[in-house]
């Protein structure tokens, strides 16, 4: 069978994106397949999810890993709890608290401030994050003691809802964000701007572009290829990566001609990305400007049924 797609992963909180990607090697090496590192089954991830975050995180198999990059810059989406009156160093609650307060907004305030928080937004991100500060990590750094200064941001909120909230455990989001987008951070300055402190203690992962809760499995259901399970039964079509742009459908000719790299003219196809495939083999994802596409980056997949 085809080993080019994806297995959409519901992480556990407590698990790393490493260790997530580390598990499906492990149960696609114990189902026999080949893992070495030349001609063997490629496996990534889609976008880092913390140990303390659950949801969705997309782990691309084969030539599926070549779309990894366009799901980092995909849109996502997260449910958070904010709870009010303590800030934490790490801004969830693995960290220590820094400050506090005594306000516990109103859900009417919190509804009012949604507004505020929607849109072009600039943010700070958290010091416990993977950015580099002068070539060394922002969390290296914060967990030395040393005091980590980062640049703020240009981020884009699109939607942001108040799902839920309770006086004592807090206020319960949902956000469709954009790449680069930090939720402590976002978390914190929601808190802060309704006159308190807050701590992200709840962050599930609900969108990872195309892909949703509704495609992804549990660990469980991922260890039981290790003992046999048809790897099938999870594996998404590499395909499933590309739902947000058109297909352009070839014919045999045309086929051949993408898989060497040339240029296909006269498209009638409307200007931007599209991936191009001959019958259900994708081949290419493709760039078309004027009737002209060029490959972006080429799938090499004979057969998909292989």
């Amino acid at each position: 069978m085809s080993t080019h797609g994806w297995i959409i992963l519901d992480k556990p909180v407590g698990l790393g994106s490493t260790q997530a990607v580390a598990a499906v090697k492990r149960n696609l090496r114990e189902a026999g397949f080949n893992m070495k590192l030349k001609g063997g089954v490629k496996v990534g991830h889609g976008g880092t999810l913390d140990p303390l975050a659950s949801g969705v995180l997309p782990i691309a198999l084969g030539e599926a890993t070549k779309l990894t990059g366009r799901m980092l810059d995909a849109v996502k989406g997260y449910e958070f709890t904010v709870r009010f009156g303590e800030e934490t160093d790490t801004l969830d609650l693995e960290g220590a608290v820094i400050a506090s307060s005594e306000v516990r907004p109103a859900r009417g305030e919190v509804e009012a401030a949604l507004a505020r928080f929607t849109g072009p937004i600039e943010q700070i991100p958290p010091a416990y994050s993977a950015l580099k500060v002068d070539g060394r990590r922002a969390y290296d750094l914060a967990r030395a003691g040393e005091d980590v200064k980062l640049k703020a941001r240009a981020v884009t909120v699109f939607d942001l809802s108040l799902q839920g909230y309770d006086e004592d455990e807090g206020a319960t989001f949902l956000a469709i964000v954009s790449k680069g987008t930090y939720i402590r951070s976002l978390a914190r300055d929601i808190a802060r701007f309704l006159g308190t402190r807050g701590t992200v203690t709840m962050l599930r992962r609900v969108k990872a572009g195309s892909f949703g809760l509704s495609r992804a499995i549990s660990l469980d259901k991922l260890n039981e290829i290790g003992k046999g399970a048809p790897l099938e039964q999870i594996l998404l079509p590499l395909e499933a990566g590309l739902d947000d742009i058109p297909a352009i459908d070839l014919g045999p000719e045309q086929a051949r001609a993408v898989r060497q790299g040339r240029v296909l003219t006269g498209l009638p196809q409307e200007d931007g990305l599209h991936w191009a495939r001959e019958g259900s083999t994708p081949v290419a994802l493709m760039e078309l400007t004027g009737g002209e596409a060029r490959v972006v980056r080429g799938f090499n997949i004979t057969d998909v049924a292989e």
